[in-house]
């Protein structure tokens, strides 16, 4: 058991702390504490861009069904003046029948 003292007791002995370990803590510090702010900023950017992209989604989706709509108010305006000129038709043979009835009379 004296060995295993002995092992023990240097291993326990108090040794000065090497002359750069505190350059290499402050140095890890900051290098750890630099990637977490680049972290942050690389979060909020991919942030600001799925805002941005989502946005541009969003208005193409908008821009789609305005353009849809305005062809569905043209294609109504066509169907109205295909109908007004349909029912002139039907006025004016409506009225040459009219005419042959009161010549046949």
């Amino acid at each position: 058991m004296d060995d295993f003292e002995r092992e023990l007791s240097e291993a326990m002995k108090r040794q000065p702390a090497p002359a750069d370990l505190k350059r290499k803590v402050l140095e890890r510090r900051r290098r750890e504490h630099a990637q977490r702010r680049q972290s942050r900023v690389m979060w909020w950017q991919r942030l600001a861009a799925s805002i941005v992209l989502a946005g541009v989604a969003g208005g193409a989706v908008y821009w789609r069904h305005t353009v849809e709509v305005h062809k569905g108010e043209e294609a109504k305006q066509q169907v109205f003046t295909a109908l007004r000129i349909a029912n002139r038709a039907l006025e004016q043979m409506n009225v040459q029948l009219e005419q042959q009835n009161r010549k046949a009379e």
